[in-house]
């Protein structure tokens, strides 16, 4: 007997977890962290829905935290499986999972330091040491379109999905000894057309596919025109003797921005005089691995770094120190602060939200998805007042969301990919229930395609 079910992300963006049990063998898809409101994230606590000893290999589609966010607490709880990923996927975890590990145990310490009422003390999910265990369970390596075999009965082939380096869309052949049927995970698709990550790859036969819903009912802008809307953001505020604070998620967003900036730089659309500030460890730690991964990048990135450097610009300040961090709240004017993190709910951004957002000279420009119930949602939605590090500040920055330079498929993307072949079914998952979801299922229904939206912790039988 195979059976699927849907540990996270099921009806919701984040935390995508998804379990096959074929037989007595129980492969796992995915680990990741729920990220919104406090209530939403309470959920990570929360027992899996299944026995983390159980689970006899890991499959990671990519390193983005709502994917691998989990996997130490998994590994704390009992796992003892391998864990099968890209080798750029490999190495973004790694670094996403202990800068996660680190915010964790200074959240906990912040909260016991402004304990007065001597309530329970607050504990990190996990800790360093945890993150750092976790990481003794991945390996070997998996290449794109390389078959691996992962436990009896189940084989894998992971391929390329465009979304950041190393992301992978996974194609299980799953094998009973009685039923035999093919699942494909597109994981987080990219957006086709952009300049760093080759495109997608179509999404192959398969009887069941389990999909992403992100912007299931909406295109984006186009990439020109999204860049050139933030052009003129910088230019705009720059000349009201202003700041740009960008919020950016550390994989991907911050490398393509970074490189945007560059070209915007060296094509006179932003003027040389502009300081750029990268205040993110993790985003400088991951630029670095972007430079090793170049099996990962589209030819024509490939062939420009022939000639330059695109990760680079004059101007452009790496901030790792916390001292360094904090000097750039001294600057009032003529400063672009790139920081994490993209949905503002933890990392340095705040800090720089909290010394410019109230400032009518600066702007706050998104440049990527803000969940519901994160502080990136409550100002793009329009918020008089935001409350940072328990002050209660006013919005008076201007706020420039633009989402072109999304890392997702859009609508017709998503659709693109999925193309025309048969399905036994496709279940959507990884979308906000309301939206991209139920969108994306009237528009496959229409098709003619059958669909389902898991529950959380709902068993589905493939027949």
């Amino acid at each position: 007997m195979i059976i699927y079910s849907c540990h996270g992300a099921a009806r919701q963006v984040t935390g995508s977890c998804h379990l096959i049990t074929c037989n007595e063998r129980r492969v796992l898809i995915d680990c990741g962290m729920f990220q919104g409101g406090a209530e939403v994230e309470r959920g990570n606590a929360e027992p899996f829905g299944f026995d983390p000893a159980s689970i006899d290999v890991l499959l990671l589609t990519h390193a983005h935290l709502d994917h691998c966010g989990r996997i130490p607490l998994l590994v704390r709880r009992g796992f003892r499986g391998r864990i099968l990923a890209t080798a750029a996927t490999r190495e973004l975890a790694r670094v996403v999972m202990l800068d996660a590990a680190g915010l964790q145990e200074e959240d906990a310490r912040r909260a016991q330091r402004t304990n007065r009422r001597g309530e329970t003390a607050t504990t990190p999910l996990y800790t360093l040491d945890d993150a750092l265990h976790a990481l003794d369970f991945f390996g070997p390596d998996v290449g794109y379109n390389d078959t691996v075999p992962v436990v009896d009965g189940i084989s894998a082939r992971f391929l390329d999905a465009g979304h950041i380096l190393g992301s992978a869309s996974i194609l299980l052949d799953v094998d009973d000894g009685t039923l035999r049927r093919s699942l494909l995970f597109s994981g987080d698709l990219g957006n086709p057309g952009r300049p760093i990550l080759r495109d997608p790859v179509p999404a192959p036969a398969a009887d069941y596919v389990v999909m992403e819903t992100t912007y299931g009912d909406r295109p984006h802008r186009s990439v020109p025109d999204s860049i050139e809307e933030m052009y003129q953001a910088i230019r705009d505020t720059l000349a009201r003797r202003g700041n740009v604070v960008i919020p950016t998620f550390a994989l991907e967003r911050t490398q393509e921005i970074l490189y945007y900036l560059h070209r915007g730089i060296l094509g006179g659309a932003i003027p040389a005089h502009v300081r750029v500030f990268l205040d993110s460890p993790m985003a400088i730690s991951a630029t670095e691995i972007f430079r090793r991964h170049s099996e990962c990048f589209d030819d024509d990135f490939l062939a420009e770094l022939q000639h330059s450097d695109p990760f680079a610009m004059p101007g452009l300040h790496f901030t790792r120190d916390t001292s360094e961090s904090m000097a750039i709240n001294s600057i009032e004017d003529g400063a672009v602060i790139l920081a994490g993190s993209g949905m503002c709910n933890g990392g340095r951004v705040r800090h720089h939200l909290k010394h410019n957002l109230w400032r009518e000279r600066s702007s706050v420009v998104f440049v990527g998805y803000a969940a519901q119930g994160t502080l990136a949602r409550r100002i793009v939605d329009g918020a008089a007042t935001v409350r940072i590090f328990n002050e209660e500040i006013a919005v008076r920055a201007q706020v420039w969301t633009i989402n072109g330079f999304s890392a997702h498929a859009d609508q017709p993307a998503l659709l693109a990919w999925l193309g025309n072949a048969p399905r036994r079914k496709v279940l959507l998952v990884h979308g906000e229930y309301e939206r991209g979801m139920q969108a994306m299922r009237d528009c496959l229904t229409g098709r003619g395609v059958s669909c389902q939206l898991p529950g959380l912790h709902e068993p589905i039988k493939i027949d």
